[in-house]
């Protein structure tokens, strides 16, 4: 292994991170920027961007050697050849990440994975599942997804997608899911739909606006609407993880993003539902509980695919 830090890479709809890591996980410099992602602007503005965050923060790192470039992105990809097509940022369809990375940085290794994977690879290497051989990994936010880490390798699947548990269907005539398809633990669970359902049913947010964080809020202040759409969602969860146990028999399910800030109003009756459903006696074995790197899982779990590559990547 290299003593050298990894240039690791987030990037999401609302913000471009980075950060050197160094072969322990932690972080020796980081930095953010915006993303530019109002109407009209294109893939190149975009890169321009991303490229201005990498040069300060390499150049205010006094610009030391490299040891890769690892990328968490938003997909669809193609994977591993990284031609992003982020959901959340239109600008990029079919951008090569992955080939402008490799001409910015020639001869390094350069790794790119869907950003939630790149969450359950860090929970796995430094966090709620370390020391563990198969934990699923999960990120519940904007949207809903996560990796997979069995036998200590993640699972990258025929496409690089293993491990989407948002696409589990847990309510067959539930609500349309943006895949397409119906009922989705995506379509339920996620922010802006628990959002939606909570105004459907009657729900008036605050000052703040209509999120999700300000939901949790309300659920806290006893508001009943905001406490059964944390309750819809902790069911839908839980569930899904059920069937994921079943599948993979898993030793550890770890939860981030955002809406895991809401603490028991979610993971309670996540609980109840897991073990409503996880009946088989190895399956009521796996322990669910929060993901513990918060905001810098992202990038932590970015540079292990360089850090610690005989685990988490397995491509060329």
């Amino acid at each position: 292994m290299s003593a050298s830090p990894v240039l690791a890479v987030d990037i999401g709809g609302t913000k471009l991170a980075a950060a050197l890591v160094d072969p322990r996980g932690c972080v020796t410099a980081a930095g953010r920027v915006p993303t530019p992602n109002r109407p009209g602007v294109d893939g190149e503005e975009l890169w321009r961007a991303l490229e201005a965050l990498l040069g300060d923060l390499v150049a205010g790192a006094g610009d030391p050697p490299l040891a890769g470039v690892g990328v968490g992105c938003g997909g669809p990809m193609t994977w591993p050849a990284a031609e992003v097509s982020p959901l959340n940022i239109p600008a990029w369809r079919g951008f090569p990440l992955r080939e402008r990375l490799r001409a910015r940085h020639p001869g390094l290794p350069v790794r790119i994975h869907n950003d939630a994977i790149c969450v359950a690879v860090a929970e796995h290497w430094l966090g709620a599942g370390r020391g563990h051989g198969n934990v699923l990994g999960m990120v519940v936010s904007t949207g809903v997804g996560g990796g997979l880490i069995l036998g200590g390798h993640l699972v990258n699947g025929a496409s690089g997608n293993a491990g989407h548990i948002g696409h589990i269907v847990v309510e067959p005539d539930g609500p349309p899911c943006g895949c397409g398809g119906r009922g989705c633990l995506e379509a339920i669970a996620r922010g802006p739909g628990l959002v939606a359902w909570a105004r459907e049913q009657g729900w008036r947010p605050g000052a703040r606006g209509a999120t999700g964080v300000e939901l949790a809020a309300d659920a806290r202040r006893g508001d009943p609407v905001a406490g059964a759409a944390l309750r819809r969602a902790g069911r839908a969860i839980g569930i899904a993880i059920a069937s994921a146990t079943h599948l993979c028999d898993l030793e550890i399910a770890a939860i981030g993003g955002g809406l895991s800030q809401a603490g028991p109003l979610l993971f309670d009756p996540l609980e109840e539902a897991f073990r409503t459903h996880a009946r088989m006696e190895f399956a009521r074995r796996t322990r669910i509980v929060p993901a513990a790197l918060g905001q810098q899982a992202g990038l932590v779990g970015a540079a292990a695919l360089v850090h610690a590559q005989d685990r988490y990547w397995s491509a060329g």
